[in-house]
C-alpha cells in the first residue's frame, strides 16, 4: 500500500552556526510516505462515512457497535498511515513508528540499511524498522532500468555526473533516503552533542483508545 515513488527526500534547510562550533545547525529532515498519507486520508473518510451513518440511522445496539468500531479502528488507521515519520537533525535520529517512537543519538547508530525493509541498527544489537521509508522493489527495478538505459546511451561516461539531476535521481526514493541517513550518521557520529543512549517510548495515545474500543466490542458481543 505504501510506496515512496511519489516522495522526494527533503533537503536540509540553512541554519545558524552551532554554539559548540562543530558546524551549521540544520532544520530537521523529515521523511514520510506520501502514498501512505493519501491512503490513510481515504480510509479515514470511509470510516467516518460508514460510522456516522450507523450512528445516525442504526437501530438497537448498532450505534454502540459503530462507536466502538470507530474508537478501535481510527487510531489504528492513523498509526499505520499518517503517524509514521523519520526526523533527522545534526544530533539525533527520531523514528516515529505506528506504536513506538525511537530516539537515537547519532553516536549510538551503527548503520542504516534497506533490504526488503528500511532498518536502523543501534549499538548493543538493537534494530528498528523505519515504517516511514517503505522499500518498493518495483521502484528499484524502474531505477535499475533507468540506470541501465543511461549507461547504454553513454558507454564511455562522457556525460557529467550532474546532468541527470533535473530529470530525477536514478535511485529509488527509499534508497536515496537511506543513503542520506547513513551519510548523516557517519558525519555526525563524532559530534559531542550527538552522544547518548537510545530511548523508546510507546504510543499510548494510539494503544489506549484502540484497546478501549476493542474491549467495548467484546462486551457488546458478550451481551448479545
Amino acid at each position: 500500500m505504501t510506496s515512496p515513488d511519489d516522495s522526494t527526500p527533503p533537503q536540509p534547510g540553512p541554519g545558524p552556526e552551532s554554539e559548540s562550533g562543530s558546524g551549521p545547525v540544520y532544520a530537521d529532515r523529515v521523511y514520510r510516505s506520501g502514498s501512505a498519507i493519501a491512503g490513510g486520508v481515504l480510509l479515514l473518510a470511509l470510516a467516518a462515512w460508514l460510522g456516522l451513518d450507523a450512528l445516525i440511522r442504526g437501530e438497537d445496539r448498532t450505534p454502540w457497535y459503530a462507536l466502538a468500531g470507530l474508537l478501535c479502528a481510527v487510531p489504528l488507521i492513523i498509526a499505520f498511515t499518517l503517524r509514521p515519520a523519520v526526523f533527522a537533525n545534526a544530533e539525533r535520529l527520531r523514528v516515529r513508528n505506528p506504536f513506538r517512537t525511537i530516539t537515537l543519538p547519532w553516536a549510538s547508530v551503527e548503520g542504516v540499511r534497506a533490504g526488503y525493509s528500511s532498518e536502523v541498527f543501534a549499538a548493543g544489537g538493537g534494530k528498528y524498522q523505519l515504517w516511514a521509508v517503505p522499500v518498493s522493489l518495483r521502484a528499484r527495478k524502474k531505477a535499475s532500468r533507468r540506470a541501465a538505459r543511461a549507461a547504454a546511451d553513454d558507454p564511455h561516461g562522457n556525460t557529467s555526473p550532474h546532468a541527470g539531476v533535473a530529470g530525477g535521481d536514478r535511485r529509488a526514493a527509499a534508497d536515496q533516503a537511506i543513503d542520506e541517513l547513513q551519510e548523516l550518521a557517519e558525519r555526525q557520529a563524532s559530534n559531542e552533542a550527538a552522544r547518548g543512549e537510545p530511548e523508546v517510548r510507546w504510543a499510548f495515545e494510539v494503544l489506549a483508545p484502540s484497546a478501549v474500543g476493542a474491549v467495548l466490542i467484546l462486551v457488546l458481543s458478550l451481551l448479545g
